[in-house]
């Protein structure tokens, strides 16, 4: 058995469909699980405080409530100094390069107008977030009264989607995903830049005890023939997402 931890509510990557776990890192850990030969147990753990909580919860301590440590822990952003102040875990195979994106209603804005020309639209995005802090805080904080909060990015992109909002900053995977799953016909996304936005994108990795590289080198090298044989960009196709291999890989 292989124990894997995902986040609960993280769609398109992994959430409850039809009471079962699906998505991008559940089809993933899947199929790690039968290179390895071995049965998935799939474990959804609630985003703590910081991703330094989550490591903690997930992977080499346990929760407090009882939540067993997992074997491997996916959707962890692969980055040295990251890695350097957690310690007690073995970052590896970065598979995804993630970003923000900007998507609109066409018929209600133009996508690649400057920014400040969206005051008196509904803003959408996840509280609390990168691109939450852009909008109430960039251009003398003139967006601020616009901004539409909701608990996560994919439901930011939805509400675009359903019409009770007009713009949406969230990752470009929540954005594709949005599209592929609504078949939306009336959304746009942005080409140019975002002034003054000051993410550049982060690759996404996975995560294993420190002590457990005999593991991390098993997964890296079935991730790597899923790569060159083409089944992980099937993978994200099936949710709509465009594969973007990490800048680490």
């Amino acid at each position: 058995m292989l124990r894997v931890a995902v986040y609960k509510d993280n769609w398109p990557w992994s959430a409850l469909r039809d009471g079962k776990p699906t998505g991008i890192d559940v089809e993933i850990a899947q199929a790690l699980a039968k290179g390895l030969g071995v049965r998935t147990d799939v474990a959804e753990i609630t985003a703590d405080e910081s991703v330094d909580d989550d490591l903690r919860n997930a992977i080499w301590r346990g929760g407090l409530l009882g939540f067993a440590p997992a074997d491997v822990m996916m959707h962890v952003p692969f980055d040295r100094a990251f890695g350097a102040r957690n310690d007690q875990v073995a970052l590896f195979a970065p598979y995804y390069r993630e970003s923000f994106q900007l998507a609109c209603n066409k018929t209600a804005v133009d996508c690649e107008a400057p920014p400040v020309q969206f005051r008196g639209k509904r803003l959408a995005a996840e509280l609390d977030s990168i691109p939450d802090f852009y909008l109430l805080g960039t251009f003398g904080g003139i967006l601020a009264k616009d901004v539409v909060h909701f608990p996560s990015g994919a439901e930011a992109a939805l509400a675009v989607a359903g019409g009770q909002a007009d713009v949406v900053i969230a990752s470009k995977a929540q954005i594709e995903a949005m599209i592929h799953e609504t078949k939306a016909s009336n959304i746009a996304r942005r080409k140019m830049p975002l002034p003054a936005f000051s993410s550049p994108g982060w690759d996404i990795g996975m995560a294993v005890k420190e002590n457990s590289r005999t593991l991390s080198d098993a997964l890296e090298t079935i991730l790597g023939k899923m790569t060159d044989a083409g089944e992980l960009a099937a993978i994200f196709a099936r949710y709509g997402v465009a594969y973007t291999p990490a800048l680490a890989g």
